[in-house]
């Protein structure tokens, strides 16, 4: 069943001139993101988010690109890679249209991290390897993982080596935040260990872990990181919610790329958005009816029940997506309350029959969504702000034994 394709607006505007844009996607389009031997263009990267960028949802994402830009796994945490645990070997199956393969990895220790790289350069299992650095849920930098890891400096450093050195050739990336708080900030020094340990690209959410998803990213400390380390690609993350925010954070930070996450949670189609502006087409943007709607939503479920392996799971993994789906929609509470409980695609399809179909696109729908909380207390292990450089050995029992963190 081929994807639905939403209803494009060709005259729709923003603040910004569309004289103004072509110029930057122009500019875009002549320098393509390079991941390694991998071209990314436009350089539009999904970013990993546990439990919702499974295979089921890259496609979704990917078809509405047409193909076009680089589409990452869910975390995948190095300890359950390692022992082969049954839910992580099914989260690194890739459709076989996904070219590149990406898998993101989250680890501590760094021996787990190096038989983790190598296992998946020897095994094919993955074309490119980013490294979570991070995550600001309490789960993980307690252990120290995440968005606690890079205060640690030489761990940080011994981390990347093994990975670089275990990649046999696959290009090896990071994803990180600013730092812990304001009182730890972290990325200059993380992005100069970066570099002068071989990493491919970084890519920086302006936002500390303390911030989780609250506030404004700060697209400045993003401009900073590219002049701090010149000799590789930096993508910018944070507070993208439409094309033209992409296309800003480009202009305004001289990023090489952007990583979009929370913005395409319940809208895979921002993806063909992306596209179309990266490539001069500013005007052309999905205004989908809730029917077209409706379509992609039965799709993503189907293909969630095709992928575990049964329709009623499948429906109910579901379920999360169906708030942001809905977004803006006249649809009752009563109902999103019924649509949110569905056990089959034929309850689902029939529970959206119900809905007047017909509705156009809400105005204010294209906004923030996801998570938003903030000023939030970082969970960190006994001691960790001590000293940046030295800490207790961190060992395999600070692994979590599951991925999708």
């Amino acid at each position: 069943m081929p994807t639905p394709t939403p209803t494009r607006n060709s005259t729709h505007t923003t603040p910004t001139t569309d004289t103004t844009h072509a110029a930057d996607t122009t500019h875009a389009a002549d320098a393509p993101l390079r991941i390694g031997p991998h071209t990314v263009r436009p350089p539009v990267v999904l970013a990993p988010m546990a439990g919702i960028t499974n295979a089921p949802f890259r496609t979704l994402c990917r078809e509405f690109s047409g193909g076009k830009g680089l589409f990452v796994s869910e975390m995948i945490t190095t300890r359950a890679l390692v022992e082969r645990n049954d839910k992580t070997m099914q989260l690194i199956r890739f459709d076989a249209s996904e070219r590149p393969r990406s898998i993101q990895l989250y680890g501590v220790d760094p021996v787990t991290v190096g038989k983790a790289v190598r296992m998946i350069a020897e095994e094919d299992l993955a074309d490119h390897i980013d490294l979570n650095f991070g995550c600001p849920v309490p789960k993980v930098t307690r252990k120290g993982g995440g968005s606690a890891l890079p205060y640690k400096r030489n761990l940080l450093r011994a981390i990347l080596r093994e990975a670089v050195g275990g990649a046999g050739g696959l290009p090896v990336t990071m994803k990180m935040r600013k730092g812990i708080d304001d009182d730890h900030i972290t990325y200059l020094d993380a992005g100069r260990i970066a570099v002068e340990e071989g990493v491919t690209a970084i890519a920086l959410h302006g936002r500390t872990a303390a911030q989780h998803y609250g506030g404004t990213a700060d697209w400045d400390a993003i401009a900073r990181l590219k002049e701090h380390v010149p000799e590789i690609p930096v993508l910018g993350n944070g507070d993208i919610w439409s094309a033209e925010d992409a296309l800003r954070m480009v202009r305004e930070t001289g990023c090489d790329g952007v990583v979009v996450g929370r913005g395409c949670l319940g809208r895979p189609w921002l993806f063909a958005d992306l596209v179309a502006a990266f490539e001069g087409r500013t005007g052309d943007i999905a205004r989908p009816t809730l029917r077209e709607v409706a379509d992609v939503m039965v799709r993503h479920a189907t293909l969630l029940g095709e992928w575990i392996g049964d329709e009623s799971r499948g429906v109910v993994d579901f379920r999360k997506h169906v708030a942001w789906y809905l977004k803006g929609f006249a649809v009752g509470s009563e109902m999103r309350r019924k649509l949110a409980v569905t056990s089959s695609l034929e309850e689902l399809r029939a529970g959206l029959d119900e809905l007047d179909l017909d509705q156009p696109w809400p105005a204010g729908a294209d906004g923030p969504r996801g998570r938003t909380s903030g000023n939030n207390r970082v969970v960190l292990p006994d001691g960790w702000l001590k000293d940046p450089y030295d800490c207790a050995w961190v060992g395999e029992d600070a692994e979590l034994d599951t991925s999708g963190g």
